[in-house]
């Protein structure tokens, strides 16, 4: 699994863009909390970058910045022990302010 984010952008906009996370299946740590869901914000961001939400893309980088600087909230792949659900509630927290 990774935690880089991607996107599938037509830049004409004719077409919807896609954003996800660059990551295979692990179906074995399946509903375990055990995957890193920064991916997921970064591809966030880079969304809202495409939609010229550059204000609310900051915040939300601000936020992935501020919690994946703690080694307390990383996850397994990254040699922590935080849960999918801790690291997802840190990012959230910091974006509420």
């Amino acid at each position: 699994l990774g935690i880089a984010p991607t996107g599938n952008i037509d830049p004409e906009r004719r077409y919807p863009s896609m954003f996800e996370p660059i990551h295979g299946s692990a179906f074995d740590i399946m509903g375990k909390g055990l995957a890193n869901p920064v991916g997921t914000f970064w591809s966030v961001v880079m969304l809202l970058e495409h939609l010229g939400e550059h204000e609310a893309a900051a915040r939300v980088m601000r936020a992935v910045e501020h919690v994946t600087s703690n080694p307390a909230l990383h996850t397994g792949d990254l040699g922590g022990q935080a849960t999918t659900e801790q690291v997802t509630r840190a990012v959230c927290a910091h974006i509420g302010g």
